[in-house]
């Protein structure tokens, strides 16, 4: 016969519920995280599907350029995430967004050369523009971590004051 086990006292259920909310918003953040991921792939594939078409003598140029820059913006993301420090994390994912702001232009320029068709260029920005989005909320995040950081290094720092 099997004795049922003892309910959790209210300490052991406090640590329970804080352990299953910090998993849930680890989990939320790793969705998350992927699909803004999946999204920049998305604005990568479309870079290098239009620039296909871009004239040959802008091999060197133009296209060459979006597409580093596109490419740059989903690889910077990725390996900021393979980093533990949030500054460091942080710092990658503003490297992101300037290459993305980069591609911004160069779509526009490329639209403007007559190089690229309004739709794909309206689709890019559009793609852009939801990845500035998400990057903005994910960039709070880090903050946010790197704060709590720094104010548990500083509590630290002065917990020989409280003795």
């Amino acid at each position: 016969v099997e004795t049922p086990n003892p309910p959790p006292s209210q300490r052991e259920y406090h640590e329970n519920t804080k352990a299953r909310k910090h998993e849930s918003k680890k989990t939320f953040m790793r969705e998350f995280q992927e699909k803004l991921k999946n999204k920049m792939n998305d604005f990568v594939h479309l870079v290098y599907k239009v620039t296909r078409n871009f004239p040959k003598e802008e091999l060197y140029g133009t296209t060459s350029q979006i597409r580093r820059s596109a490419l740059s913006v989903i690889l910077n993301y990725i390996e900021g995430y393979a980093r533990r420090k949030p500054a460091v994390q942080l710092n990658f994912l503003e490297i992101s967004y300037g290459s993305l702001k980069e591609s911004k232009y160069l779509l526009w320029f490329s639209k403007d050369e007559d190089f690229l068709k309004e739709s794909d260029y309206e689709l890019g920005i559009k793609l852009a523009e939801e990845i500035v989005a998400a990057s903005k909320n994910e960039g709070a995040a880090i903050k946010k971590k790197q704060d709590m950081h720094r104010v548990a290094e500083a509590n630290r720092a002065f917990a020989h004051f409280a003795r």
